[in-house]
């Protein structure tokens, strides 16, 4: 006997459709007829559950923005230094875009820039947040002599989050030829070495 799916279930199973057919084919060919079938639906079943491809994207912005901020949750720990937090958040990141690629394709898509606002409002507000995080963390790393005092914790969070998403750009473009997540964490040290004051980098020196 066939179980009917539910119509969350259905519509979860549309979502993630999309997210494929997004990295596969890019989010500017992909149409509602190839994710129909993917699904094993026709168009006028795809559209029961989205009615405008618009509230397709938005659905899949969402659940973007649900798996991006249960990584951040899980990544942060009140015990560890802002420093540490900051490693561990980044290397989060980079993790959930190498596990779904079609993050970096959507983010630099004519979709999001042209096309769809409600698509566009929804990552610039995930991104909003994530640069917040960094940002507050950095502050509280330059409180605790981490990172140089006289660092801009605004600025450095754009750096940051910038090197990831740069970083995002050239692992797509050469076909994933490298571990996104190693290079990144390798990049970012690279990085907060020069942010750190030099106390910091006497004691890490001392360490070694």
């Amino acid at each position: 006997m066939r179980i009917r799916k539910t119509a969350e279930a259905r519509k979860a199973e549309i979502i993630d459709a999309t997210l494929r057919l997004a990295d596969k084919l890019g989010p500017e060919r992909l149409t509602t007829e190839a994710v129909a079938k993917a699904v094993g639906l026709t168009q006028p079943g795809i559209f029961r559950h989205f009615p405008k491809k618009q509230d397709l994207w938005e659905a899949v912005a969402a659940r973007v923005g649900t798996m991006m901020e249960a990584r951040w949750a899980k990544a942060q720990s009140p015990d560890a230094a802002p420093i540490d937090q900051i490693r561990t958040l980044i290397a989060a990141q980079l993790r959930l875009i190498q596990s779904t690629p079609a993050i970096p394709a959507i983010l630099f898509s004519r979709e999001l820039h042209t096309k769809n606002k409600g698509l566009r409002i929804a990552f610039f507000g995930l991104l909003s947040r994530f640069h917040r995080m960094i940002a507050d963390l950095v502050a509280r790393a330059c409180e605790r002599g981490e990172l140089h005092g006289d660092l801009d914790p605004d600025d450095a969070a754009f750096l940051i989050v910038g090197l990831v998403q740069g970083l995002a750009v050239r692992w797509s473009i050469s076909r994933r030829g490298f571990d996104l997540t190693e290079e990144g964490c390798r990049l970012l040290e690279v990085q907060l070495s020069g942010f750190a004051c030099e106390r910091a980098q006497t004691r890490k020196g001392a360490k070694s």
